[in-house]
């Protein structure tokens, strides 16, 4: 029988890593640390993905009208979800360190 923590570690291992920096959906031209986005919560998501901004402003701009900015930089979720489990797996961390 072939046990959960072994079947996550495996998909684990498949995923793709996660950028540092990404693009404002709204403000194209400026850079957005991704961890310091996510820290101050300067992030939408909207139809299963997660936009990063670079300002306090930008939100509002995005919140206001998101599908004139849906075709700009994002995440999925899913994919923000699936690394979140991969750091609560000890499974899945055994060739990390």
């Amino acid at each position: 029988m072939i046990s959960m923590g072994l079947v996550l570690a495996s998909v684990f291992t498949q995923l793709p890593p996660l950028p540092k920096e990404i693009l404002c959906p709204v403000m194209k031209s400026n850079t957005v640390e991704v961890a310091s986005a996510t820290k101050h919560r300067q992030f939408a998501d909207y139809k299963g993905r997660r936009y990063y901004f670079c300002c306090g402003a930008c939100p509002a701009a995005f919140r206001a009208d998101p599908e004139a900015f849906a075709k700009n930089p994002s995440l999925p979720i899913a994919l923000l979800e699936l690394h979140k489990a991969k750091k609560k797996t000890p499974q899945a961390n055994k060739g990390d360190k």
